[in-house]
């Protein structure tokens, strides 16, 4: 299995990396200072936006894109390499318009989106004009199983009208967020298929009854465009703002998530890797006890583990990738379970490794790692916990097991 990157994709991520450094490194305490001060830092993003696009550094995510869709269209296998060069600063994703949630809502949009729903959403969205967010967590239900999702979409006539609250509704504080995918109940029978119940309709944010009611924090982070709970009140919304076929929202979730979780994964090793770097020059500059850290054993054992642990990742990242370019995002969906468990734990294991070499300095805003470790506790539930995706590979083991059972008896040496 050969994961060579080609010459043209290196070329883009030389370019890439290049463009990082000179033009939005420079940005980054801007950035960071104006979020802060509770105001999203469109000033810093928009000029960068327009920057990338003239570089061709724009929807790298979507192998789909059309000739007349602005972008260009990699393979999951090539888009990968960049989503990690990405994550390496947190908010860089947006200025090549390859961002989450967006990034699966585009993604949904392409696949299932009506002719007017193109022209409306999807075409503004690949611009880069507008944001959307995506409502399916629930605050008073277990939403790890999306089939317990309890929001109403209940058809009146030529309208459906949505009802319930949600939240962890990521980018629903952005300033240019203009449209949710909310999923809920469109079929409330007792009796009715589980998998069959639910739908996703498009809900513009300011349609009367929607309420963003606040920006969660997390681990008291507080994201500038916001992981927003939203409530739903008796929100009427057109019957042509149906996403796809009525009971088909739980399918639509699952088609979302398989890229989305390629490119997570990469942004987070992306965020080990800058935590290696950082871990390296400060074990080599810090002196303890009379010696540098980075003579001690216990020092060395960390980043000796830690680089072994961040190309075991990316390698079975990129597997994951390449499945899904040959035999399609279904074919991949252990793989992509795998990589979403492995990626969330090995960047729980970094971080802290990297700030326990920084100390207390560590723990602070002076360097990126406090904010990177809460992200990578987060990432342990966002797109499914790692107890899910632990579930859905043992399934899987044990029912291979069930398929060729008793033929490991020939290795038992008794009887």
């Amino acid at each position: 299995m050969d994961f060579e990157y080609s010459p043209e994709n290196l070329e883009m991520q030389r370019t890439l990396r290049r463009f990082l450094d000179e033009e939005v490194l420079p940005r980054n305490r801007d950035w960071y200072r104006i979020a802060d001060e509770g105001r999203y830092p469109t000033e810093v993003v928009e000029p960068l936006k327009a920057r990338a696009r003239e570089l061709g550094l724009w929807n790298l995510f979507l192998p789909g894109l059309k000739a007349d869709e602005p972008g260009t269209a990699l393979s999951n296998l090539d888009y990968a390499p960049l989503a990690e060069l990405m994550g390496r600063i947190g908010w860089a994703s947006e200025v090549f318009n390859c961002n989450a949630p967006d990034t699966g809502n585009m993604e949904l949009l392409h696949l299932f989106a009506t002719p007017e729903q193109h022209e409306r959403w999807l075409k503004p969205l690949l611009a880069g004009e507008i944001r959307s967010c995506f409502s399916m967590t629930e605050p008073d239900v277990a939403s790890s199983d999306a089939t317990n999702i309890e929001t109403t979409i209940r058809r009146d006539g030529d309208h459906y009208v949505v009802n319930g609250r949600k939240w962890f509704s990521t980018g629903a504080a952005h300033p240019n967020c203009k449209v949710a995918v909310v999923m809920g109940v469109t079929d409330e029978r007792p009796d009715a298929d589980r998998h069959r119940r639910h739908s996703m309709i498009l809900v513009p944010l300011d349609t009367p009854g929607v309420q963003v009611v606040r920006n969660v924090a997390v681990l008291s982070h507080v994201a500038p465009d916001g992981h927003c709970e939203i409530v739903y009140r008796d929100v009427r919304v057109p019957v042509a703002n149906l996403l796809g076929e009525e009971g088909s929202g739980f399918a639509l979730a699952q088609a979302r998530l398989g890229p989305g979780r390629v490119h997570h994964c990469m942004r987070t090793i992306g965020q080990c890797e800058l935590a290696i770097e950082m871990m390296c020059e400060r074990a080599l500059e810090r002196r303890a006890f009379g010696r540098h850290l980075a003579d001690f054993a216990n020092i060395q054992d960390w980043i000796a583990h830690s680089r072994v642990e961040v190309d075991q990742a990316r390698l079975l990242v990129l597997r994951a990738a390449a499945k899904m370019d040959r035999a399609g995002n279904q074919a991949a969906r252990i793989d992509v379970s795998a990589i979403k468990l492995v990626a969330a734990q090995l960047h729980q294991r970094v971080l802290d490794r990297a700030i326990q070499v920084f100390g207390a300095m560590g723990l602070t805003p002076d360097t990126p790692l406090a904010q990177m470790f809460s992200w990578g506790r987060a990432m342990r539930f966002f797109d499914g916990p790692d107890e899910v995706h632990c579930r859905v590979i043992a399934r899987d083991e044990l029912g291979k097991a069930k398929a060729r059972r008793g033929s490991t008896a020939a290795y038992y040496l008794i009887g």
